[in-house]
């Protein structure tokens, strides 16, 4: 299946009439041709055929980018550099997110387009109706042959080409070749929803290197076990597990999607109780599909937009409200999918809130044990999905996968399990599990359910084995991997946080996000402006653009492990404060309350502020900045020997220093 409506050599391009290329591109178009869409390619082909006049080379209209559930209005192809068109029909000037616009599908092809990674790729933006710039052709800081993105008028194209063409060396691109190349993206995970909820397969957006168990696998997997309890009658669990940015969420985003009408047998739910995950991925649907209709020429109200989208991802406490609601009536979902499923809350949890909230005062179950008892109602099949973090309980209450499996070994030991062999690491009690495995009738090794090999960081996939080396203290291993890692992922550590916004925003090109991410127990950063009390809207935080001081691009507000797990950014600025401390028997766990820190001493609460800046170091996709700040002798709560243990021991590891 070809990425573009159109595609030739830029001579048959030139030979051909407007109405022929016009024919071929209205052929392949997805959607129904609008009349401004018409004319816009018309307009597109009569520059092109003037600026390409001199050049050799090949050109694609509508060049797909699943990834971002876009396509580049031209591509072409001429001596060493690929030149990235977007054209803004009828504009005058040049919008800072157009420019973003453009640059990102260049970014695009750099990082994920096997056969673009080595190549020159200018980014070039049109205005049709600007009278006159100033075109600069200029390679960006990073030095890795992506130019910086080029303004143009219509009669200015040729000359920015034959600029860049001076600019470049190298061989010339072999088109074919290049066609071959494949597309191997790691989409955010707001990306993906998109993506997968307009339509595109999972195989289209996620890697399939022999690196990485493809995400294809891992979903087929789980698809041929609905099916065949729905064959066989059978009631059964799967635990989908993987370190942090694996791709777990995707996965149940996936299947959510392949299974979405409701009127089908195998209709199934994705649930979440990650609430600022719930809310973005709502939002962004909602914004995405009205503007997919505005571009149709259509109108759609935001509100009716999120009213469809509401189905698609439901948090977990709606749907087990419902259920509670008639105790003997099964869900209409014979599938259910439960995001995050280690945060589910344990007995204690779970009981003190149904009498709190819920005027349930005898109320005995855990929340695993009750989830899985709503969808035990149903007479004939029923399989349960959970996704499951190692490290990532992070809040009072959360039970982890162990308790899954208790719920299993106590009220359900009929029900079909589905577990990969490779569950081994610390961080889900992997011993105790296999001890109460061991226990039960059914279960079932499926190595295909584990995700070892975190995409996240498309730039070195080793991050999350760096991250808990350094929780771990393993300093030895941790030198060794971060050797390996910060060659293609910048890792570097600062006192001031200033250095540290400054080197933010050098790094990120195009709309990249950034942000400030700090430990919701981080309550003696007031003096640099972060105040973590202060409530943050994690829509604007993640969704809005540069020009929204609500945004993470301003790196005013701040967000916690609460609003950021389960999500990402593309570079992050981790800002630690004294309640989690280096000391040289190992680290020390700290509460701020009323006007000093206390020491926290239960092991439940140690290993909930442990995982929070597991969470804070595993959120940057492309490389992050750490800031330890250097405390003031003066202010008893930030006396600088909080701080300087932390920081040497960064810098012991062996963290660039700026």
């Amino acid at each position: 299946m070809n990425r573009e409506y159109y595609s030739d050599s830029i001579a048959a391009f030139l030979g051909a009439s407007p109405e022929e290329i016009l024919g071929r591109l209205a052929t392949n178009n997805d959607f129904a041709l609008e009349q401004t869409q018409r004319d816009a390619w018309l307009e597109e082909i009569i520059i092109l055929k003037s600026a390409l006049l001199p050049f050799n080379g090949s050109i694609y209209f509508e060049y797909s980018i699943p990834r971002m559930g876009r396509r580049i209005d031209v591509v072409v192809l001429v001596g060493s550099v690929i030149f990235v068109l977007e054209f803004k029909v009828g504009e005058t000037d040049f919008a800072s997110q157009a420019i973003d616009q453009v640059w990102d599908y260049a970014l695009d092809l750099k990082n994920f387009h096997e056969t673009s990674h080595d190549c020159f790729i200018a980014p070039v933006l049109i205005a049709t109706q600007a009278v006159r710039t100033d075109p600069f052709v200029a390679a960006t800081p990073q030095n890795d042959r992506l130019l910086l993105p080029i303004k143009a008028t219509p009669s200015m194209l040729g000359s920015v080409i034959e600029s860049a063409l001076q600019f470049a060396d190298g061989e010339d691109i072999d088109p074919k070749r290049w066609e071959q190349g494949r597309y191997c993206p790691t989409p955010t995970i707001i990306e993906a929803a998109l993506a997968l909820y307009g339509g595109h397969a999972v195989s289209e957006i996620s890697r399939n290197d022999a690196s990485a168990i493809n995400l294809s696998q891992t979903s087929g997997s789980i698809s041929s076990i609905i099916r065949l309890s729905k064959e066989t009658s059978r009631k059964a669990i799967c635990f989908v597990t993987g370190v942090p940015g694996a791709g777990k969420t995707l996965v149940g985003l996936n299947i959510a999607t392949t299974h979405i009408d409701k009127e089908s047998a195998l209709y199934s739910v994705f649930l979440s109780g990650n609430g600022p995950l719930v809310a973005i991925l709502r939002e962004a649907l909602a914004r995405d599909k009205v503007r997919r209709e505005k571009e149709s020429g259509r109108k759609l109200r935001k509100g009716v937009a999120m009213s469809e989208v509401k189905s698609f991802v439901q948090n977990v406490h709606n749907f087990r409200d419902e259920c509670l609601i008639d105790l003997g009536s099964p869900p209409i979902e014979h599938v259910a999918l439960f995001d995050e499923a280690q945060r589910a809350w344990n007995l204690d949890q779970t009981s003190s809130f149904m009498r709190r909230k819920k005027n349930k005062p005898n109320f005995n179950q855990s929340e695993p044990e009750f989830l899985i008892s709503c969808m035990d109602r149903h007479p004939d099949w029923a399989v349960v999905v959970c996704l499951v973090g190692g490290g990532q309980e992070i809040n009072t209450g959360e039970a982890g996968i162990t308790e899954w499996i208790e719920s299993l070994n106590r009220s359900f030991p009929k029900w079909h399990i589905y577990i990969s062999s490779r569950l081994s690491d610390s961080e889900y009690g992997a011993g105790a599990i296999w001890n109460k495995l061991n226990a039960l009738p059914n279960v079932t090794l499926k190595n295909d359910l584990h995700l070892a090999v975190s995409m996240r960081s498309f730039r070195a996939e080793n991050v999350s084995y760096l991250v808990k080396q350094l929780l771990d203290l393993n300093v030895e291993e941790a030198c060794k991997t971060l050797g390996n890692v910060n060659a293609n992922y910048p890792i570097v550590i600062t006192r001031d946080l200033n250095k540290a916004k400054q080197w933010l925003r050098s790094r990120a090109r195009g709309s990249e996000r950034y942000g400030i991410v700090v430990s919701s127990q981080a309550q003696r950063l007031k003096p640099h402006a972060i105040d973590v009390k202060t409530p943050v809207d994690p829509i604007h935080w993640f969704l809005d653009g540069k020009e929204d001081v609500r945004s993470s691009y301003y790196l005013e507000d701040v967000a916690t492990e609460f609003h950021v797990q389960g999500l990402e950014l593309d570079w992050a600025c981790v800002t630690w404060d004294a309640d989690f401390r280096y000391s040289k028997s190992g680290w020390e766990h700290w509460s701020f309350c009323g006007d000093r820190w206390n020491h926290v001493h239960k092991p439940e609460r140690q290993n909930y502020l442990k995982n929070a800046y597991r969470v804070l170091l595993t959120r940057a996709r492309q490389g992050m900045v750490i800031v330890v700040p250097p405390g003031d002798p003066a202010d008893k709560t930030r006396n600088p020997t909080a701080y300087d243990p932390t920081f040497a021991y960064l810098r012991n590891v062996g963290f660039e220093e700026i």
